[in-house]
This record gives structure tokens, C-alpha cells and sequence, in this order.
């Protein structure tokens, strides 16, 4: 592991690190444009130019391996001179677009400017090369030719990550620019991600275009539930509302991409169909009722239905779909087993016949937490749904809970109609289904974005949610809605989703040794995955 020296700071890095790279560990910025660490360095840039001891000229940072005893320097004249220079180039043809351009406030150009620019343009105005504008590549992104800086990042992530190569370089010199090939259309299925490498406001979002300025939205780490695989990603939201999903890095999951359809999952979160009050089932439909007359509700129905319930059966039933939080399951599991003495439970995870799938991120599973349940048992064959929707029609069963599961949609309305023709239903959703117009009752829950918990996907991998913003109207967050009903039946109560996980990490051996602080960013896998050593000091 070689020993360097970068500003009179010395650090030790790995064989193979780049001078960019080791400057990060010690906090230095080197600016750079075209070098991403997820793709191939280019070196065209040459805005991470510094200066080397016994080199002649200065060096690009990005393709300069560190090497033992190397001695770099990020702030010398000589740099910062480089540094204005390549600036002072780019910016030549750039359009004068700040005020309207989708990029401001997290644009290169802009910061760099400001922090090792901020000169006087020396080139007139009206000789500056003029370029397409508004340039439709595809159903996602729209291109600006002048504002481009030729940096590469679009087109060798099209060559290298999605082999579509969609993107090339045409002409030469200042008359560059970046265009489809003739005969194709940005369109694969990670095409936004194109948007995310540019530095620069050329390339940009259809759906996300002059929404909202960045520096008025905030930043929440979650993950994406559109399927198994469980992205990491950034919510950017205001007041309750989301405006974007954006990859988080994470090397064990998704490394700095996601999906298309992943990145525009936050529409279906905030749908008309969400539920925020209570619902009461009369005889004119639903009406709204408080809290405190939902939950006098729910248990006078568990209640009297434990009070019939003969030797050996069991009253009342629950379904949790994998759309549920870990603490949410098993918050549920523990209401329906400890609470009310039944041990028909059964998870749901449906997802569409043939759904789409490939061999990179997106998965056939469009549930995010399906190993999840598995873990909890709740997926063991033990107790199937069909076989709690065969109990309810035989008349066995009289109130049935369903968290976060669309049994219309998944096994088709004749079943459930059949089914719960007699029986109680009481439903804890995010949004109006089809299941709810067979509900007696209706708990408003809140989705990902609005809850603390984690997820487990479908390799195992246990990861965080944060709460980004509140529940709307009289919603509450899943765990919330659950330890509510659970300490009314003589249950527990509980303060945070860290507490049903420490409860959870204790109770189930597969999560034995995980607390939220260990899960840090980037998840951890279960201890069944875990390599025997590792286990046992995980346990331990």
C-alpha cells in the first residue's frame, strides 16, 4: 500500500488508486469533468491537471496512479493557472443559460467557476458557436448541444454500463457535439442515468424540467420498492411532495445506477388514490372516524371473535403483503400470534405474469421485501393465503387483517369476493385497491418515503429507509398504526421503528446482531449469508 503526500498531507491508500481518489480520503477536491468512477477514465478534460515533484509538466489526476513517496501538489499557481485556463475554454461557446437552465445550483461549471474561475470572458458574445437546442433524444431526455463540454460521461456509459451505445461524438473541433446515431433512440431502460453523469445542464429529465429549483429541496437516503433489488437512492422532496428519485451509490447493490422506472417510482407514491383518514364501513359506504373509534373498533371485532373461537381454530387470520417494511411484518406477525392467538398468517408477494427483468438491476420480483418475509417465516408454505381464504369461506374465520396487500389484484376478485363474503375485514393500506371495497375498516398507513424501517432484498441484503417527511392528513407509518392496536390487546407499545428492529434482531435469528447503526448506508447481508466466523461474531 503506497504512502503519498498531497498538500503536505500524507495518506496510504491501495495499489491502483488514482491521485482524485486518494486526495478525496483527505477531504481535497481536484476538480475534474470527464473522470467518473464508475466508467472508464477518458482524460479529456484535463481540468484535474496538478502538479507532480520530479515531473516536467503538470499531470491529469484522474490517470495518474498513486505511487510510493509521490509528492502531489493540488494549489500551485502553476495548477490554478491550468485550472483557469481549461475554464476559460469550456466556457468559449457555453450559452449564458444560468437563469433558466434545470441544472443550476448543481451544475460543474457554476461551482467551479466560482472556485477556481472567476475571470472576465475575453470572447465576444456574438462570435460564440451556435448549436441545436431542446434536442429530443428519447422519452426521458431532452439535449442541449450548447451547453455540452464534450466530456464523455453519456457516451461511455452508453458504450460500457448498457452496451446500447446510443450516443457519439460528431464533427471536430469547437463544431462538436453530442447526437444520436442515425437510426436510434435513447431508450433502454437505464437512459436516465445519462442525466445524472452530466456534469453540466446539457443532458436533462423530461419529468423533472423546470419542477423546482434544487437548493429548495431536500435530500432524504432511501431505497427503491419498485422490485426485489432495492436500489439505493436519494429522495429529493418539499413540503410532502417528491420531485425526484436520484441513485445513491452503493457497491453491493446497484454500484451509481438505477432504472428508469425505479427513478419515476415516486409517482406512484403520491397517487389521488392515497388514503389519509380512517375509513368506517356503514350503510351509505365508508365514513371517515377518528382514530380512537377505528382502534375501539378493530379490537371489539378481534375481541369478539376470540370469544367464539372453538377448541383448535382460530378466529382470526392475517395476510402481510411484501410491500411491508421488516418492522412492519414483524410487528404484525407478533400482533396476530401474541395479541390474538392465531397462528394463520401468511405473506403475499405477487408480482405480474412475465414481468420484466434483465441480468443487470431490474428484477421479476416487484416486491421489495420478499426475502423478507421468507426470513420471518411468512413465506415458508406453512400457512398459505389460499388456505386462510379457504377457512374465511368455510365460515371459520371472522375477522381477517390485511397490511399493505392487494388480494384482488394478486388472486383475482372472484376469490376474494367469495371468500370474504362473511368475514370482517380489516384493512391497513397505503392507498385505496381493490381490497378495500371489501373492507369493514380502513387504517390509513404511510409508504416508504414517509416511515423509518429497512427492507430485505432479494439477495439477502438488509437495508434503511428514513423517514423523509410525515404521513399525510391522519395517516400514520405502518409500525405506528400496529403498535397502537398492539398495546391496546395488552401488547407492548413502541417509541420508534429502531425499537421493533432491536426487538426483531433479538427474536429472529437470521437478523440476530443487526441495529440500524450497523446497517450504516450501504446494508448488510443476513446472518444466514454470512460466513460461519462471521456469524458467530455477529451473534455473539
Amino acid at each position: 500500500m503506497p504512502k503519498l503526500t498531497i498538500d503536505g498531507r500524507e495518506v496510504t491508500v491501495e495499489d491502483g488508486v488514482n491521485v482524485i481518489q486518494a486526495a478525496e480520503r483527505l477531504g481535497i477536491e481536484v476538480p475534474h469533468y470527464c473522470y467518473h468512477p464508475g466508467l472508464s477514465i477518458s482524460g479529456n478534460c484535463r481540468m484535474c491537471l496538478v502538479e507532480i515533484e520530479k515531473m516536467p509538466k503538470l499531470q491529469i489526476a484522474c490517470n495518474t496512479k498513486v505511487a510510493e513517496g509521490m509528492v502531489v501538489y493540488t494549489r500551485t499557481p502553476k495548477v490554478k493557472a491550468a485550472q483557469e485556463a481549461v475554464l476559460e475554454f469550456l466556457l468559449i461557446n457555453h450559452p449564458i443559460d444560468c437563469p433558466i437552465c434545470d441544472q443550476a445550483g448543481e451544475c460543474k461549471l457554476q461551482d467551479y467557476y466560482m472556485d477556481y474561475g472567476a475571470y472576465k470572458s475575453r470572447f465576444p458574445l456574438e462570435a460564440k458557436v451556435r448549436k441545436r437546442k431542446v434536442v429530443d433524444l428519447g422519452p426521458h431526455v431532452v439535449l442541449d448541444q450548447e451547453r455540452c463540454i464534450l466530456c464523455a460521461r453519456c457516451t461511455r456509459f452508453l458504450d460500457e454500463v448498457t452496451k446500447t451505445s446510443e450516443l457519439g461524438i460528431f464533427s471536430r473541433g469547437d463544431r462538436c457535439y453530442i447526437d444520436l446515431f442515425p437510426g436510434k433512440r435513447l431508450e433502454n431502460p437505464y437512459s436516465a442515468n445519462v442525466v445524472d453523469v452530466c456534469p453540466v445542464g446539457a443532458l436533462t429529465h423530461k419529468d423533472f424540467r423546470f419542477k423546482a429549483r434544487v437548493w429548495y429541496l431536500e435530500k432524504t437516503q432511501s431505497i427503491c420498492t419498485r422490485c426485489a433489488n432495492g436500489c439505493n437512492i436519494d429522495i429529493y422532496h418539499r413540503r410532502g411532495e417528491m420531485f425526484r428519485f436520484r441513485p445513491r451509490y452503493n457497491p453491493h447493490v446497484n454500484q451509481y445506477w438505477m432504472c428508469d422506472e425505479g427513478r419515476l417510482w415516486y409517482k406512484a407514491l403520491q397517487q389521488e388514490s392515497r388514503l389519509t383518514r380512517p375509513l368506517l364501513r356503514g350503510a351509505q359506504g365508508f365514513t371517515a372516524v377518528t382514530w380512537d373509534q377505528a382502534v375501539n373498533w378493530v379490537i371489539e371485532a378481534i375481541t369478539q371473535a376470540q370469544a367464539t373461537t372453538t377448541s383448535g381454530e382460530s378466529a382470526v387470520a392475517g395476510i402481510v403483503g411484501a410491500k411491508a417494511t421488516n418492522e412492519e411484518a414483524y410487528l404484525c406477525l407478533r400482533l396476530l400470534t401474541s395479541s390474538c392467538g392465531t397462528e394463520l398468517v401468511a405473506g403475499l408477494s405477487w408480482s405480474p405474469p412475465q414481468a420484466f427483468a434483465d441480468d443487470f438491476l431490474i428484477k421479476a420480483d416487484k416486491n421489495p421485501n420478499t426475502r423478507g418475509l421468507q426470513a420471518l417465516g411468512l413465506l415458508n408454505g406453512k400457512v398459505a393465503v389460499t388456505h386462510i381464504l379457504d377457512a374465511a369461506e368455510k365460515g371459520t374465520i371472522q375477522v381477517l387483517v390485511v397490511f399493505a396487500a392487494d388480494l384482488v389484484t394478486a388472486l383475482g376478485r372472484e376469490a376474494v369476493e367469495k371468500a370474504l363474503g362473511n368475514v370482517k375485514v380489516i384493512v391497513l393500506d397505503t392507498d385505496y385497491s381493490g381490497t378495500t371495497e371489501y373492507a369493514d375498516i380502513v387504517l390509513p398507513i404511510g409508504t416508504v418515503a414517509e416511515t423509518d424501517g429497512t427492507y430485505t432484498n432479494y439477495a439477502g441484503r438488509v437495508q434503511r429507509v428514513r423517514q423523509a417527511f410525515p404521513p399525510p392528513g391522519e395517516a400514520k407509518t405502518g409500525w405506528e398504526a400496529l403498535s397502537l392496536l398492539h398495546a391496546k390487546l395488552g401488547g407492548a407499545s413502541y417509541l420508534s421503528a429502531a425499537e421493533v428492529f432491536a426487538e426483531l434482531a433479538q427474536t429472529v435469528p437470521v437478523f440476530a446482531g443487526l441495529t440500524y447503526g450497523k446497517l450504516g448506508n450501504h446494508g448488510v447481508p443476513l446472518a444466514s449469508l454470512l460466513p460461519e466466523e462471521v456469524r458467530g461474531a455477529a451473534s455473539a
